[in-house]
């Protein structure tokens, strides 16, 4: 993949919030290794290490055309106050309380990151229009759904998180906003994410920690689940292809399922996944050949707000942007496990 971005993206003033997270950290180097002035924005919260986030931070701080801003989303003012300052062309918005588990511990953390966050960055577009919102969703939408593969104008009224909850409600903000508004938003979905940099309470991160230390694993729904597994540097080159594709100019395909009339969208939701559910006994077995070791299992029953399978229809992806994801599971968790053992020393 190139690191060079279409002309109209060259130069251009990106504001990325959630910039020390997995996603961000990652779509903030890319855009600026493609020459745009980006402006990170994020709020250190501890929901997971915080010294990985500065670290990630350090690899961006001193580069070329990067500024950091420490922000709450929520913060509707202070928001509001960072595009009237820095004016950003485009806005990725990838601040969010993760975790589908976590929803059912701490519900009001992500009413205030994912819904009072999202509506401020709507209201900050809003009064200070950009040319395209790109913003994250997630898998999770899809809930209970039980037709395979996911597609986008599929129903998503059966949620099993609060977190999936969040995401559903992002995107009926978005395209309210974008209707009213005329604001033009993408909302990318994205399946398992996974990396260098990644996020500690994700399945592969925890599984490769517990290996290398010789602790069992725990693996629910004693492993008959499936999932779609997206290397992070397929879900970047996603967003850096779709940034200068507004919707009101994107190919109409698959209109409907609520994301706007072909002839007039100014809203479109996006799939991002690998589109090859890998079971989760052969996830767990490249995870042992990257580490050279195996893994001691403890199956355990499905957990509250899991799903058995993701599984991604990404045509519509791939007919805006002449891309898909395609990073093979081997190859990407070896990457992985090379960052992870550098990183952590061992």
């Amino acid at each position: 993949m190139s690191d060079k971005l279409p002309a109209d993206i060259t130069g251009k003033r990106i504001l990325v919030t959630g910039a020390a997270g997995f996603i961000g950290f990652h779509s903030c180097g890319r855009l600026l290794a493609g020459g745009a002035e980006v402006l990170g924005v994020d709020d250190l919260n501890a929901y997971y290490d915080v010294q990985l986030k500065r670290a990630r931070l350090a690899r961006l701080e001193g580069r070329a055309g990067f500024a950091f801003e420490r922000c709450d989303v929520a913060d509707k003012a202070r928001v509001l106050a960072l595009l009237e300052a820095f004016r950003p062309h485009y806005v990725v918005h990838l601040a969010a309380q993760a975790g589908v588990r976590f929803s059912l511990q701490d519900p009001s953390a992500y009413v205030r990151a994912n819904v009072d966050g999202f509506l401020a960055v709507l209201e900050a577009c809003r009064a200070r229009p950009v040319h395209h919102l790109i913003y994250a969703s997630s898998s999770s939408v899809y809930g209970a759904n039980g037709k395979v593969p996911f597609c986008e104008t599929d129903r998503v009224d059966n949620p099993r998180s609060l977190y999936a909850v969040t995401k559903r409600a992002n995107e009926l903000m978005a395209h309210t906003y974008a209707e009213l508004f005329g604001i033009p938003a993408s909302g990318l979905r994205f399946f398992t994410v996974y990396g260098p940099w990644g996020r500690p309470d994700m399945a592969y991160f925890s599984f490769t920690k517990a290996i290398l230390e010789g602790r069992p694993i725990d693996v629910f729904n004693h492993g008959q689940m499936q999932r779609d597994f997206t290397y992070i540097d397929d879900v970047v080159e996603a967003i850096a292809r779709l940034l200068p594709l507004a919707p009101n100019t994107a190919p109409a395909v698959g209109a409907g399922g609520g994301d706007g009339a072909a002839a007039a969208v100014v809203h479109r939701l996006y799939n991002v996944g690998n589109h090859s559910p890998v079971a989760l006994q052969h996830f767990i077995a490249v995870i042992e050949a990257a580490l050279g070791r195996k893994a001691d299992l403890r199956l355990l029953p499905m957990q509250p707000g899991d799903v058995p399978i993701t599984y991604a229809d990404v045509a519509r992806l791939a007919a805006a942007v002449d891309f898909a994801p395609r990073t093979p599971l081997a190859e990407g968790m070896a990457h992985f496990v090379a960052w992870y053992r550098q990183f952590y020393n061992i």
